[in-house]
């Protein structure tokens, strides 16, 4: 009686599949998984979402350069004040915030003010600059705060505008302007003079009449007035009005106009310069 192979019955499949554990897929198989320890799919996708990220701070950043830039332009400016000429009221090393805003749209300085401006060519002699892209270049960076200011900026109070008589009969004597004292009491500096020269001037239309509260130790319009530009300068050369004092912490505060001026005679052709 025949047999088949020893312990196999005949007609029994190999171990290979009887063996195999129920819906295990064969190597090579079509439904194997193609991407399985390949994590290159993963790391690309967080490569480009970082780059993403990169440009959108980019960005980011850009906008905030173009706001502050027209901001400095258009709206407000820091300064750095020089020097003593403004003590108390201002002081060496004090951050002004300059409202540029202040004289547009119609606006004018008016008496009292304390500004800044560009004393080129009423203080200084304008320097020989030639024309060309470098020099526009540089004006430019100057106008929206990327270049310092420069020597050639100054902070003064307005004392005189257009069409106002501003007189000193010297020391002892308070200034007038059309003929009415002024009491500058509440920003001279300590112990000094409103002027310790006599001068008696009447400001030109589109001008102005400017001097230091720290009266000996400013170099003003009364320094000027032998000059072709008689110490006046041009209401085109105010960059904007001093408006707050805002370094060092100390120093805090507001630049209002004083009301010294309210009483001073006629309207220095500005309107109300009350």
């Amino acid at each position: 009686m025949g047999t088949g192979a020893l312990g196999v019955p005949a007609g029994a499949d190999g171990p290979d599949e009887a063996d195999r554990p129920e819906g295990a897929d064969a190597p090579g198989s079509a439904d194997a998984p193609e991407d399985a320890g390949d994590p290159e799919g993963a790391g690309g996708a967080e490569t480009a979402g970082g780059r993403s990220r990169s440009r959108e701070l980019l960005l980011l950043a850009g906008i905030c350069l173009l706001v502050l830039l027209l901001v400095n332009a258009f709206v407000a400016r820091p300064f750095s004040v020089p020097s003593g000429s403004m003590e108390n009221t201002l002081r060496p090393g004090d951050r002004l915030i300059v409202n540029k805003l202040s004289y547009a749209f119609g606006g004018h300085p008016q008496r009292g003010d304390v500004v800044v401006f560009d004393g080129t060519g009423s203080f200084l002699r304008k320097p020989f600059e030639p024309d060309g892209f470098r020099t526009s270049l540089r004006s430019f960076g100057r106008d929206v705060g990327l270049l310092p200011a420069g020597d050639s900026v100054y902070v003064k109070r307005v004392i005189g505008v257009g069409g106002d008589r501003v007189t000193s009969t010297g020391p002892g004597r308070p200034l007038t302007v059309n003929g009415v004292p002024i009491d500058e009491s509440g920003y001279l500096y300590p112990g000094d003079e409103p002027s310790g020269v006599a001068f008696d001037v009447v400001v030109p239309a589109g001008k102005l009449w400017v001097m230091g509260d720290h009266r000996s130790a400013s170099r003003d319009s009364r320094d000027h007035l032998g000059e072709p530009g008689g110490g006046f300068v041009p209401e085109s050369k105010v960059i904007g009005r001093a408006a707050w004092v805002v370094y060092p912490v100390g120093h805090w505060a507001g630049l209002d106009r004083p009301a010294a001026f309210a009483g001073a005679g006629g309207t220095g052709g500005h309107g109300d310069q009350r």
